[in-house]
């Protein structure tokens, strides 16, 4: 079976910590033979990650996680942005314009600033045939989610639809890449989208870090980043 984190931040994102080699190289520390680099509404860090990935020994899907009108949506297999505000239905059918799929990600959580699809959404946007086709699955389990309610939601959602059930760590720092992952027959990022597309994934869950460990270990590691950020903004 193969493993695969399909919800990670780099410091592409405003709230990633992490550059893309070190991502790459926890990933494959890990033991994650699959990885998706999601940063909001942007793609260069999941571009920059698919040149470098073969000196990790890690396979890189590029994605972005993409602000809807109706809340975050991820897009993997995409090389290029698509623009954000969108409605959900318009933004699932732009991806698969671009030959990608979709994974709804932590549906009703809340918190911190977080924005999710709704429960009403996701099953309006899924009465459309050609969303269905592309809304491949939905994260039943997100690692650093600090709305556990939601994750049990979210898996109660799944069991009633015809989508695959996806688990992802939607690591903001290194050391929680990996906690929260997406098992598939297979090894590589074409057998991933297989299982995918038929449903047939399970999900990986490491011990749950609690929201102090989350929050505590986000704030150290991102003050940590912002000399990095810095030299980023000025080149």
């Amino acid at each position: 079976m193969g493993l695969a984190d399909l919800h990670l931040h780099t410091i592409y994102s405003y709230d990633g910590t992490a550059t893309v080699p070190d991502v790459l190289r926890r990933a494959r520390e890990v033991g994650l033979d699959v990885i998706a680099i999601t940063d909001h509404d942007e793609i260069k860090g999941a571009l920059l990650a698919v040149e470098l990935a073969a000196h990790y020994g890690v396979e890189v899907i590029p994605g972005i996680e993409i602000t809807t009108a109706e809340g975050d949506l991820l897009a993997l297999f995409v090389t290029e942005t698509v623009p954000a505000g969108l409605s959900l239905i318009e933004t699932v059918l732009k991806v698969r314009e671009l030959g990608g799929v979709c994974i709804a990600p932590h549906p009703s959580a809340g918190g911190m600033g977080m924005k999710s699809l709704s429960v009403s959404a996701i099953f309006k946007a899924l009465r459309n045939p050609q969303v269905a086709e592309t809304l491949v699955g939905i994260e039943a389990y997100n690692a650093t989610a600090l709305d556990r309610v939601s994750i049990a939601t979210a898996r109660l959602l799944t069991s009633g639809l015809n989508v695959a059930s996806v688990g992802n760590s939607d690591a903001h720092v290194l050391d929680a890449i990996g906690l929260g992952a997406t098992e598939f027959a297979g090894t590589s990022a074409a057998d991933l989208l297989s299982a995918l597309r038929s449903g047939e994934t399970s999900i990986r869950r490491q011990k749950e870090w609690n929201a102090v460990r989350i929050l505590g270990s986000w704030a150290v590691n991102y003050v940590g980043s912002l000399f990095t950020r810095l030299a980023m903004v000025t080149q």
